[in-house]
């Protein structure tokens, strides 16, 4: 009889709550956001409309007519196993803020979780999204809100990891844009252990799904990227360029707009360009005020000197961004500076990358005034500095138009990966359902593993704090610098009577000679900046000279840079595991003073690049260029295969396979590499990095990582070894600027010849030369799957080598000193047979050779 009722008690509670669910989607459901312009009318229904004003005791209105319902009439949507706690009302002083002013009174109070706690909110139509989040850590008689450390995810996105609020006086806004498919939408608070987590609003809105387009142009490599619908998006940047902060009150979707000028480079390049709103005509199809406000269109910057033949300049937007992640940059454009039509034409600029060129605004529109807008996707790769600088400038001779160039509004959104983050390495949790006897397999051998390892770092702690020498607390030494996470636990078992750099490496591990800092100071003579032949995230590298005249490559580590850091150890990692005759070997390495140092092999020749074009250097004959490609070929196909899981390069390039005093090949840089798939996995998901003209498209597109994208890049190395010439160069036309596209543009016409750099020309046997094309046209196919392995490549190399000996067509005058050798090292006697023995290199064998340097770091 109790069953019954408690279930008839849950039953009435649950159709109260679906009734005031009727009633809120009633009412908003007739919400309607309505744009007018002299051209049209935009019509957008918001079928879900949640705005909750959290710890409130009452509801709270903002001038731009929203009410914002307190956290008790809104305690159907709220999930916790706790009493949740409200903060006191608080006036905030000497507030810092990038959030609207408007917004202020969101920020007077906040709803605290000691525990994991969720909003729940029925979806009534599934699709596009916002979520927007309001953070101040208001004072609190019982709470320290700046000490609260918690992460914010959804049911497919973590949108926060260790979140905090340091400084009292700030207020934190942070705006989402979500594709949700279910008719349900949970957020979760999830505090630290022995913290809390609070937030003061929350704004779960319905947005139109035509707002963005699954696809956008690509800016390197280019291309198309598609695949936006499925990915959350952050909104890090909207400026309303040239004009003043747009409010909710000003836009159709309640939007904020920030001005540009703390954002814009060289002010005094710019020009103010205004016209009334209403002017602003919006076209039949394409941009609407659903895209922006005419307020948006209304305001521009162009060039002050416009008119004046010789401006070269750009107008210039610096904004800061996250490197990990990739970005939607939207640019808003709308000619109210000309005068008549096919006046204006301008070039885009990404990252120093030209994204569009010779925008015609009245032929792309139809006319003038009338809104227009672009999106571009920018790769991870293609950050540098932590930056991503727009630019418009005039296009260069164009005799019927004035040089000029302008840009009305700029929008940059962080893309979340492939697991889904948007902030850190980190994922949600799988909620794939597991059998209950499995489940508790895998706990309890989780936990037999933990507590082993718990014992056994116990264990070790112990006795190394007993062999600790006094003081060792005020001690720094590059062990100090490693971060304790997952990807370096296996460093922490190893032991040392003579460094603590070699406690953290496992065991059996050999990493050569311990070099003193003072034997470095003087091998690089105190580290002279003369002595610097190369410089990455790293640091610098050095050229160095031991007592005995050996040389050496000297790696030393910037404490400062925490990227270069990752790369630095990743190397180390590898190179301490990993032993190959076409791969650089480690020497030893340093760790005093707070220093970071590896010592490497040097490799008297340098880049491979510097002999095929941009350097003052002897050129390379047909036949030494393929045996440099044979041989970075090798040590890449011993990476892919010479353990359980494979090695990935990653960045693979010219500048990364270096040549030793005989021009043996070896590959180098491992900073970016990364394991590669298991036995139960086809790929590895991991955000893109690379390099410009090398990046495998299709690991662009999906953040998909496989050995098929070293294969790829190997192919765009294979033609800039044919050609001579860079994978990438913006000053060439822009159907020649990506070596990869236009070779094999030229290859389809047939018409190769035309392009292979002129001093090998007349030497290359046409079989051989037939085989390498085949070659690097399977290594550059757009998918994966249709690639060739690493091995297959070396195969076709070595063919083509044994093609090209058996033609003996003449060489041109090469490089005198570059002696040919063969995998050990030695002269070979090639010369004398005519013919070549194909022969499986001893992956597992040591080759003793010169001391290598990295001439040039990414």
């Amino acid at each position: 009889m109790g069953g019954r009722k408690n279930d008839l008690t849950r039953l009435s509670s649950f159709m109260i709550t679906l009734f005031v669910h009727f009633l809120i989607y009633a009412s908003t459901t007739l919400n309607v956001v309505s744009a007018m312009s002299s051209s049209q009318s935009t019509k957008f229904t918001l079928s879900d409309v949640y705005l909750i004003s959290c710890g409130s005791p009452k509801s709270t209105l903002l001038d731009d007519g929203r009410t914002f319902k307190s956290d008790p009439q809104s305690s159907s949507y709220l999930s916790t196993d706790e009493n949740i706690l409200t903060s006191v009302e608080s006036v905030p002083y000497n507030l810092s803020t990038s959030a609207p002013l408007a917004s202020l009174p969101l920020f007077l109070t906040a709803r605290i979780f000691q525990h994991e706690s969720m909003y729940r909110f029925l979806v009534f139509r599934p699709g596009r999204h916002w979520l927007r989040l309001y953070f101040h850590p208001l004072h609190h008689l019982t709470y320290n809100l700046t000490s609260a450390t918690f992460s914010v995810s959804t049911d497919n996105n973590v949108l926060l990891h260790d979140f905090s609020v340091k400084d009292g006086t700030q207020m934190v806004y942070k705006e989402y844009l979500i594709n949700t498919t279910s008719d349900k939408f949970t957020i979760k608070f999830s505090p630290l252990r022995k913290s809390f987590a609070f937030v003061n609003a929350i704004e779960f809105v319905s947005a139109p799904d035509e707002l963005i387009d699954d696809s956008a142009a690509a800016v390197s490599p280019p291309g198309e990227f598609t695949g936006l619908s499925d990915l959350a998006l952050e909104v890090s940047y909207r400026l309303n360029v040239a004009g003043q902060a747009l409010t909710p009150k000003n836009d159709t979707l309640w939007r904020n707009w920030q001005p540009d000028n703390q954002f814009m480079m060289f002010h005094e390049g710019a020009k103010n360009a205004t016209v009334p709103p209403a002017q602003i005509n919006y076209p039949d199809g394409g941009a609407t005020p659903l895209i922006a406000p005419n307020f948006v269109y209304a305001t521009a910057y162009q060039m002050a000197d416009s008119g004046v033949p010789n401006s070269h300049f750009k107008l210039t937007w610096k904004m800061e961004v996250d490197p990990n992640f990739s970005y939607l940059i939207r640019l808003h454009f709308c000619d109210i500076v000309s005068k008549g039509p096919n006046e204006l034409y301008f070039n885009v600029y990404i990252n120093g990358i030209t994204a569009a060129s010779s925008l015609d605004l009245s032929t792309l529109t139809s006319g003038l005034s009338i809104p227009y807008y672009h999106d571009f996707v920018l790769n991870a790769s293609a950050i540098s500095n932590s930056s991503i600088i727009v630019q418009v400038g005039p296009t260069p001779n164009v005799p019927s138009s004035v040089p000029n160039a302008i840009l009305n509004g700029l929008e940059v959104m962080k893309l979340s990966d492939s697991a889904g983050t948007l902030d850190g390495l980190f994922s949600t949790n799988d909620r794939t359902p597991l059998r209950r006897s499995r489940t508790m397999k895998i706990a309890a051998m989780a936990g037999l593993v933990f507590g082993l390892t718990v014992a056994i770092l116990l264990v070790m702690g112990i006795l190394r704090r007993q062999r600790r020498p006094k003081g060792w607390e005020t001690q720094k030494t590059f062990s100090s610098w490693i971060p304790i996470n997952a990807s370096y636990c296996s460093f922490m078992t190893g032991k040392s009577k003579t460094s603590n750099f070699s406690s953290i490496i496992s065991p059996g591990v050999n990493l050569g000679k311990v070099f003193t800092f003072s034997e470095l100071k003087e091998a690089t003579k105190n580290f002279d900046e003369q002595a610097v032949v190369g410089v990455g995230g790293f640091g610098k590298v050095y050229l160095g000279e031991s007592p005995d005249g050996t040389k050496l490559a000297i790696k030393r580590g910037n404490a400062s840079s925490s990227q270069g850091i990752n790369e630095f150890l990743t190397e180390i990692e590898l190179l301490s595991k990993l032993r190959h005759r076409h791969l650089v070997s480690l020497i030893g390495y340093c760790d005093e003073n707070s220093e970071m140092i590896l010592v490497y092999e040097y490799m008297s020749n340098g880049p491979f690049r510097d002999h095929l074009y941009g350097a003052n250097l002897p050129h390379l004959s047909w036949r030494q260029r393929l045996e440099i490609c044979i041989g970075s070929a090798r040590g890449l196909h011993y990476l892919h295969t010479g353990s359980t899981q494979g090695i990935i390069h990653r960045d693979v390039k010219t500048t990364n396979i270096l040549l030793d005093e005989n021009f043996v090949a070896k590959v180098s840089d491992f900073g970016l590499s990364k394991a590669g798939p298991s036995l139960e996995q086809t790929h590895v998901s991991t955000a893109v990095k690379g390099s410009f003209g090398y990046l495998d498209p299709e690991y662009f597109r999906r953040q998909q990582l496989t050995e098929k994208s070293d294969v790829y890049s190997f192919g765009v190395v294979l033609f800039e070894v044919l050609c001579a010439r860079p994978a990438l160069d913006p000053a060439l036309p822009r159907e020649q600027v990506n070596l990869a596209e236009w070779a094999m543009n030229h290859h389809r016409k047939g018409s190769l010849e035309k392009i292979i750099d002129h001093h090998i020309s007349g030497t290359i046997a046409p079989e051989a030369l037939m085989k390498f094309v085949e070659a690097a046209e399977k290594c550059l196919a757009e998918y994966g799957v249709d690639r060739p392995t690493m091995g297959d490549v070396l195969w076709h190399l070595e063919y083509a080598l044994q093609l090209q000996e058996a033609n003996a067509q003449p060489e041109a005058p090469g490089n005198k000193n570059a002696k040919v050798v063969d995998d050990l090292g030695e002269p070979s006697d090639r010369e004398n047979n005519g013919q070549m023995n194909i022969e499986v290199p001893d992956e597992s064998g040591l080759m003793t050779s010169p001391l290598f340097v990295e001439v040039q770091g990414r």
